[in-house]
């Protein structure tokens, strides 16, 4: 996949999209700001996967963090990944 940057309304640099322009995207910027007093990222990835798991079916995977790689194989359509300031966050359905 060839990195892209964009902007998304509610997102912090956007680095790559592949989540089509409807309420996915915006259930994702309102999932995570329902997580701003959540302190651990491994909390704050709980509570945006249970959330997309519950509203856009299973089996979604998110991980937070300042410094993670990844090689994931998700679903077309089912993939964003972008930073809210120093913290990246992605977010993938697969299986």
């Amino acid at each position: 996949m060839v990195e892209q940057q964009v902007m998304v309304e509610g997102l912090s640099k956007a680095r790559s999209v592949d989540l089509p322009w409807t309420k996915k995207r915006i259930h994702a910027v309102q999932a995570l700001n329902r997580t701003r007093k959540i302190v651990r990222p491994t909390d704050i990835a709980a509570h945006i996967k249970k959330e997309f798991d519950k509203k856009y079916n299973p089996t979604w995977h998110c991980i937070v963090g300042r410094n993670f790689g990844s090689y994931v194989t998700h679903e077309t359509r089912h993939f964003i990944y972008f930073y809210l300031g120093q913290v990246a966050i992605l977010l993938f359905k697969s299986g």
